[in-house]
């Protein structure tokens, strides 16, 4: 278990490097053209995914953050469960857990809790939410979770 707890601390590390790098690159809700259909936007979301309660007035700050926390404690003891010859199941944990931590970091250490997002991907006019590192991670390891337990083997290990 303890390679997947350090897994996921290199995970935090680029999640909070990368935030750092673009809040000393950027400037907040300036694009920079990356590639065609990828950008660097510097922004901050106060809500969850897709700014899900972004203007509630400050108490979802603390919500969001004590759901990271019950989810981060649940995984850790989660994995500690699964057999060690097993890659597949806490693999897709580390990389929630990796993510949720790294958002948990913004929401509890800055000023007016905001996650910073800064990867705008698009098509045309049309832009899905900017999101960081840790989104990405989020995102990955609910995949795998949702595919392991669509093939019933979500105590078992592969593809």
């Amino acid at each position: 278990m303890l390679g997947w707890l350090v897994l996921a601390a290199v995970l935090v590390g680029i999640d909070q490097g990368s935030k750092l790098a673009a809040e000393q690159l950027l400037t907040a809700h300036q694009p920079v053209a990356v590639l065609p259909s990828l950008n660097l936007y510097l922004t901050y979301n106060t809500g969850a995914a897709f700014s899900f309660l972004s203007d509630a007035g400050g108490w979802q700050r603390w919500l969001f953050a004590l759901l990271s926390i019950g989810v981060s404690i649940f995984i850790v003891l989660w994995l500690r469960r699964i057999p060690s010859e097993q890659k597949w199941l806490p693999c897709a944990l580390t990389l929630v857990l990796g993510g949720a931590l790294g958002n948990l970091i913004d929401r509890i250490f800055r000023a007016n809790g905001g996650v910073v997002d800064f990867i705008d991907v698009y098509y045309g006019t049309w832009h899905w939410p900017a999101f960081n590192v840790a989104d990405s991670a989020i995102s990955i390891g609910a995949v795998m979770l949702a595919w392991s337990a669509i093939r019933g083997d979500g105590a078992k290990d592969g593809l």
